[in-house]
């Protein structure tokens, strides 16, 4: 298989390393990447200035690795369009530092590499392992291998990415197929002043799980100690509510 590998922590990230070492065992990998952190940027691509990629040498690996100077989404038009000769059986973006759940997928830039992918007719998941510190990899990729065939084998929709979350450190309970959990953050801002007086926020804010006891959602899975695969897609229409829609008076 031919793979096209990205994230949004950076070509130098440990867990795109673990992926990249991981997938080199099942075909031909390709890194196009970050060449900085570049998280929460979602699905921002640049169209202001030229775009650089710089060429990864790895050691003892045929793979070809390119250090962009871009967003995510960046990397993976630019892999697909202008990098790889041949087109890759799938787009896979991460090992994620930290856990893409619940609306989180909205901001992620791990995510919006993959849906680049699927954007551009390739089918893609987006894997994060949920701790922030000190990563344990080792039950993410043995995971990975053996999905990651089943996934081609058995064709992902056009249009749909595969958005997995792994726990960290202990090897998970099973896999539960979920659905995005409501979770936002409170406590975001952080008001400072800086040594001249004048006030700065600084972003930071908490989770919180709105209905993290569902047994049916993302951030109930991680929490109980299993994998979570959760399809979404690009279309976001809400469909039942365009229907009641056509029966407003204005829309007749």
């Amino acid at each position: 298989m031919r793979f096209l590998v990205s994230n949004d922590d950076g070509i130098y990230a440990e867990g795109i390393n673990a992926l990249r070492k991981a997938l080199e065992e099942l075909g031909e990998v390709t890194v196009v990447a970050p060449d900085r952190e570049r998280s929460a940027t979602g699905h921002g691509i640049t169209v202001t200035r030229p775009l650089r990629a710089k060429e990864i040498n790895y050691e003892n690996s045929t793979t070809k690795g390119y250090a962009v100077d871009g967003t995510p989404a960046d990397c993976v038009k630019l892999g697909l369009e202008a990098i790889m000769e041949t087109p890759p059986d799938i787009v896979i973006s991460g090992i994620n530092l930290g856990p893409n759940l619940g609306t989180d997928v909205l901001y992620s830039g791990t995510v919006s590499a993959a849906y680049e992918g699927v954007i551009n007719g390739v089918p893609a998941m987006a894997v994060s392992i949920n701790t922030w510190k000190n990563p344990d990899f080792t039950h993410a990729v043995e995971f990975l291998k053996e999905y990651i065939s089943e996934a081609v084998k058995y064709q992902i929709p056009r249009g749909v990415v595969l958005n997995i979350n792994i726990p960290n450190g202990v090897k998970p309970k099973g896999v539960r197929l979920s659905r995005l959990g409501y979770r936002r953050y409170i406590d975001v801002f952080d008001k400072r002043t800086d040594p001249r007086g004048r006030t700065y926020f600084w972003m930071a804010g908490e989770p919180e799980n709105l209905d993290e006891d569902d047994p049916e959602t993302d951030v109930n899975a991680i929490k109980e100690g299993y994998i979570s695969i959760t399809p979404i897609q690009t279309d976001v229409t809400h469909y039942p509510f365009l229907e009641e829609m056509k029966l407003w008076p204005l829309h007749k």
